[in-house]
């Protein structure tokens, strides 16, 4: 099943968590996202059901293979667009934003098109 939009995001905190602390909770990924508590365990559910996730008995957050694989995808979108933006001259801030919004709905294609200038102009 593919996750949605909503879905990327709890991937992508988790992942950036992941890479701050020892053990991602729940209130963690409240804090970063800034949902209310019963929709972050309702989420949660749902990709702990759909295989992305794992939690366990710490009530640590663990990304199973195929959610670490679209955490890393998004967060690599999230990083590429957001230096190209900041390259453009848009402010840091502004540019998070964006590149949040435009990261999901980018087709493999582009972003391809987009890291190589990524690669080839800004990332020396």
């Amino acid at each position: 099943m593919a996750v949605l939009e909503s879905g990327e995001n709890y991937l992508e905190a988790i992942l950036m968590l992941s890479k701050e602390k020892d053990g991602v909770h729940a209130i963690d990924i409240v804090n970063t996202l800034g949902f209310s508590k019963p929709s972050v365990s309702i989420m949660l559910k749902k990709l702990k059901d759909e295989n992305y996730i794992d939690i366990d008995e710490n009530s640590h957050i663990h990304l199973l293979p195929e959610g670490l694989k679209i955490a890393e995808k998004i967060l690599e979108r999230h990083e590429v667009l957001t230096a190209i933006l900041e390259y453009l001259g848009v402010d840091e801030k502004t540019a998070e934003s964006d590149a949040c919004k435009i990261e999901h709905d980018l087709t493999d294609e582009t972003f391809d098109a987009i890291k190589k200038i990524y690669i080839e102009k800004i990332k020396k």
